[in-house]
């Protein structure tokens, strides 16, 4: 994997050069969109015309002490990232989440506005780990300029992503590995500040022994993103996201700090809740539409059992359909989940072939505009996953 380097240059010239330079590509993607307009649905263009993030937190501007003109202006890839952020800066910054609302973020491509807005932020934070295939060009394109880019997972141990991880015997070599660096110490260091200070890019070991499986990762290289659902990982990507904010902004640190710990204290309540209610549960192995859960599962104790990969669009083959429905049947399974931005077909499919019953288990990542009408966030939702896998656990 290329290595990222967070850079921030107060320097006006880098920084016109390289707003030159996204508004070129800018435009030459929105020329190539004109083009092929008519010829169906584009991915871009859906995602530009779908709701903008006004439905969302990012859009709702409270009553702000400070002026707007002295906010960062930040945006982010995706919602858990967003969450993260704004409860760092608070009042501070103004936070806006590229992806809109309802649209499913792994194959997601910025349009030639939205690089636009990039090149005119102050900072741009995205999780990384092969999540947004399209940052490489912006990262690379920000060297020398006044855009800082800020990548959360950066120094966690990231794992290697797989189709069907109850069929594969090193699993568990990969899951001891990647619990050791997500051990449970609620201390507030600062144990990952000067990664995060110096670069926004990490190596993943991994990358060359899961060549092979990246065909069907859609870009990840064979690497798990889904950090966000741990969140214990949660917690370190808050601190990696604060220590780069305010080493950047230092005149903003202390409020940085106040904040990230007020609401780390949620997300280890959270992590407390989610130990004490899955630790005796009657058993241990779930099956969910996509591989999203492999953090979560390794962090408690259990075992998921993905009907796809690492992309939720992924179509499993006849035969891993068969594998699955094998594996529901021998081990009593009662509960299959889906999740809520993509088609829920396939998951129904095994159900009724088993006569199990359906149920959303959500990677939360982004809001539906339920979600949003109803002013549910990252942490309500994970509340709502683990209601639903200890009922499923206990059945």
């Amino acid at each position: 994997m290329l290595k990222f380097k967070s850079i921030a240059i107060s320097n006006s010239s880098a920084k016109s050069t390289f707003t030159f330079r996204i508004r070129q590509l800018a435009a030459l993607s929105l020329t190539a969109m004109l083009v092929i307009s008519g010829c169906g649905n584009n991915t871009a263009t859906k995602a530009a015309s779908t709701s903008s993030p006004a439905a969302s937190p990012s859009a709702a501007a409270e009553a702000s002490s400070v002026p707007a003109a002295d906010k960062l202006n930040i945006k982010v890839s995706f919602y858990p990232m967003y969450e993260f952020t704004k409860s760092i800066t608070g009042d501070l910054a103004n936070v806006e989440v590229l992806v809109p609302p309802g649209v499913e973020p792994h194959d997601w491509e910025p349009t030639a506005k939205d690089m636009a807005d990039i090149s005119d932020a102050d900072v741009l934070v995205y999780n990384g780990a092969g999540m947004e295939g399209w940052v490489q060009q912006i990262v690379d394109g920000a060297a020398g300029s006044d855009l800082i880019t800020i990548e959360a997972s950066k120094g966690l141990q990231v794992i290697e992503g797989t189709e069907h991880e109850h069929e594969h015997e090193h699993e568990h070599s990969h899951e001891e590995e990647a619990t050791a660096e997500a051990d449970h110490d609620h201390d507030h260091d600062h144990q990952h500040d000067e990664s995060a200070t110096e670069g926004s890019g990490h190596d993943h070991s991994h990358n060359d022994s899961s060549a092979g499986e990246a065909d069907h990762d859609h870009d990840h290289g064979g690497l798990d993103p889904h950090v966000w659902l741990d969140p214990v990982m949660a917690i370190k990507e808050v601190r990696t996201i604060e220590a780069a904010l305010s080493a950047a902004f230092p005149g903003n640190a202390a409020a940085f700090r106040a904040n990230s710990d007020a609401y780390i204290a949620k997300l280890e309540k959270l992590d407390q809740d989610f130990r004490a209610g899955l630790q005796n549960t009657k058993r241990k192995d779930f099956i969910t539409q996509h591989a999203a859960f492999g953090y979560l599962a390794q962090q408690y104790g259990l075992t998921q059992v993905p009907i796809a990969g690492l992309s939720p669009e992924q179509e499993p083959s006849a035969a891993q359909m068969a594998k699955i429905v094998e594996f529901a049947k021998a081990n009593k399974v009662t509960t299959i989940f889906f999740e809520t931005l993509v088609s829920s077909s396939v998951a129904d499919t095994i159900a009724q072939e088993i006569g199990a019953k359906t149920a959303v288990l959500n990677p939360i990542e982004g809001l539906t505009e339920e979600d949003a009408a109803h002013n549910l966030d990252y942490l309500s939702l994970m509340r709502q996953n683990l209601e639903a896998l200890i009922q499923a656990l206990n059945e």
